[in-house]
């Protein structure tokens, strides 16, 4: 890198700084620093949840599966995501924008309070902070990773600046800032993909020769299904993409708290599926194209950060890793907000009741909350390896833990799962952590398949049985709200029936 990739490194974080100023002036309360106020246009939150869904490890870790492994990566994690969100537009997503609309929620935990009771909101509040914590800390550990390898620093210094810039727009900023960076971070990894592409087809002989790599290529790179990515490993990563990309993975669920209605936030999912079913073609080409160009290069989780250095031309090195750079800040940014709004709006109230009253949380708070959990998570990943590095992490740790959380959240948005109360809500919770453990450190021969299989499917089987064999009863709030929920209509009236309002 020279003096004209750092120019272009410091208008990008010039563009940061102004659209965060921008966003300042839009917050007023934490209604707006949570969820936007309810305001923000479908084709924004669509590629904000896009944007908001992968970070820079897939220029790492996914493109080491890539460099080893060829398409088996497009098809288990790329596909299934596209698919489950298309799911999710029709059952999900409207139904996060009708809870803020009947129910005033901030927080996609809120209505658990409502729907189950206080404490199983906080079991699974806590357990989902706590996974979150350690999700984010592998993703500043792969960008320091990328930022390695194009500037020389230091992985801790690289840690360190990607925290500091997320951290002032997250703070300062709240949703609004980080769902127009997105879009802006969208812009600048558009051109920089293009780039990259038509970058690999010259040095290939040709775009024609894009095409042909399968045939220069080992034979299975070409096979979909591979171990350790197995059809059992597929199937149970849809389950889960299902659940965390609908809402099982929080700032995700923010997006479509944050539309103006269902319809708004159904087609603000189908936008974000449709770019997951062909946006990560142009990513990934390139690095599936990297063993014919690097043959010999000794750490596959670099081979897309080598390319880019050696391939493209001065300014356009730049371009490239600020397009990988922004991945990991769209994704930690909206993490460190819906977990703020977690802990303040549904953590705080029950454990400081005489500070912070419930539907009353202050910016103060908001921002104080965000600083602090980006600085742990920072913490997180300079130990990263302590977990078994970057993918594990990513792929065993959240893929394995994030079902049991999900399940109770997700399906008790649906009114096909109303006799599932508290009581199936907290054991499913149970038995899919304890799988989860006992799969990863007491059967430690198993595979990864059935290390991320067995939670999900555990809870989810619990969670469903529980509910025909011991129904909870319904009450009549539970069933307005899921009456609500159901209804294509997004009309306030509703709230007034229920009566059970954050500011009440």
């Amino acid at each position: 890198m020279n003096a004209l990739d750092y120019v272009v490194i410091a208008l990008y974080a010039l563009m940061i700084v102004v659209i965060t100023l921008w966003a300042m002036r839009r917050v007023g309360s934490t209604r707006d620093f949570f969820a936007a106020g309810g305001k923000m246009p479908w084709w924004l939150s669509g590629v904000s949840h896009h944007m908001s869904g992968y970070s820079a490890a897939v220029f790492v870790a996914y493109a080491a599966v890539a460099y080893n492994y060829g398409i088996t990566i497009y098809f288990w994690w790329a596909l299934p995501i596209a698919i489950a969100v298309l799911i999710g537009a029709w059952v999900f997503a409207p139904r996060w924008a009708r809870l803020r609309i009947h129910l005033n929620i901030e927080s996609p935990m809120e209505y658990l309070a409502t729907r189950y009771n206080v404490p199983t909101q906080q079991v699974l509040a806590w357990s989902g902070v706590l996974l979150k914590t350690f999700d984010v800390g592998a993703k500043w550990a792969a960008i320091s990773v990328i930022i390695n390898v194009f500037t020389g620093l230091d992985p801790i210094i690289g840690m360190c600046i990607s925290g500091a810039l997320s951290m002032f727009y997250t703070v300062m900023g709240g949703l609004w800032a980080d769902a127009c960076n997105d879009f802006g971070q969208f812009i600048v990894q558009f051109v920089a993909a293009i780039v990259m592409v038509v970058a690999v087809a010259i040095h290939l002989g040709g775009a024609g020769e894009l095409f042909t790599i399968w045939d220069r290529l080992p034979v299975n790179h070409t096979q979909i299904v591979q171990e350790p990515y197995t059809l059992g490993f597929i199937a149970a990563y849809l389950v889960i993409y299902t659940l965390s990309y609908n809402g099982g993975t929080w700032n995700l669920a923010q997006r479509f708290i944050a539309s103006p209605g269902g319809r708004e936030a159904r087609k603000a999912a189908l936008l974000s599926s449709l770019l997951y079913l062909v946006w990560p073609l142009v990513l990934f080409w390139p690095m599936w194209a990297a063993p014919i160009l690097y043959p010999d290069i000794s750490d596959p989780s670099r081979s897309y950060s080598v390319m880019a250095m050696e391939l493209l031309p001065n300014g356009l090195i730049g371009l490239v890793l600020i397009a990988m750079f922004t991945h990991t800040l769209s994704m930690t940014s909206s993490d460190a907000n819906a977990i703020t709004a977690v802990v303040t709006r549904d953590i705080l109230p029950v454990m400081l009741p005489g500070r912070f009253k419930r539907g009353k949380t202050s910016l103060l708070a908001a921002r104080v909350t965000a600083f602090l959990f980006i600085i742990t998570t920072l913490v997180i990943a300079l130990n990263a390896s302590r977990f078994g590095g970057v993918l594990s992490l990513l792929v065993i740790w959240f893929g394995g833990l994030v079902g049991p959380i999900s399940i109770p959240m997700l399906l008790g948005l649906l009114p096909w799962f109303k006799r599932s109360g508290s009581a199936a809500a907290l054991v499913s919770w149970a038995i899919g952590v304890g799988a989860f453990f006992t799969v990863k450190f007491v059967l430690t021969d198993a595979s990864t398949a059935l290390t991320v299989a067995a939670p999900v499917l555990s809870s989810l089987v619990i969670y469903t049985v529980m509910g025909w064999v011991l129904p909870s009863p319904v009450r009549p709030e539970i069933e307005n709200l899921l009456a609500a929920l159901s209804k294509e209509s997004d009309s306030t009236s509703p709230a007034k029936k229920m009566s059970h309002s954050q500011e009440a």
